[in-house]
């Protein structure tokens, strides 16, 4: 947390998809932390400690955002993460999302409500 609000850290290669996130975010009350990389979303998650992160899937690299999970995974982190992907429907069908250590795959273009209500009831169990 930083000033009393939950920390997200977002990672997109995307400029207008980061913008979009953090007025959604901020909006919804949350502190947002950004990162246009797997790798500096990894420096950027030490230095800011985020309380949930969400990182699309191809970014640089096709599987970008699954070594960005994995390599979390192997800081010992244990926040929520969640897959953003613009073929997030197939995606959700055809890999075992829990298995990759994802909190959930949301669907790009992000629909505002369905992402500030699956964090506050994600943010609330931890």
């Amino acid at each position: 947390m930083k000033d009393g609000k939950f920390v997200i850290l977002c990672v997109d290669d995307d400029p207008d998809v980061l913008m979009v996130l953090r007025t959604i975010l901020e909006n919804g009350g949350y502190f947002v932390e950004e990162a246009p990389t797997a790798e500096l979303g990894l420096k950027k998650f030490k230095e800011a400690h985020p309380d949930l992160a969400i990182v699309d899937m191809m970014m640089e690299e096709i599987d970008a955002g699954r070594n960005f999970a994995r390599a979390l995974r192997l800081e010992r982190a244990d926040i929520p993460v969640y897959m953003l992907s613009s073929i997030g429907d197939s995606l959700a069908q055809n890999v075992n999302w829990v298995e990759l250590g994802l909190a959930g795959i949301f669907q790009k273009p992000i629909d505002p409500n369905t992402l500030l209500t699956t964090l506050k009831l994600k943010l609330k169990k931890n």
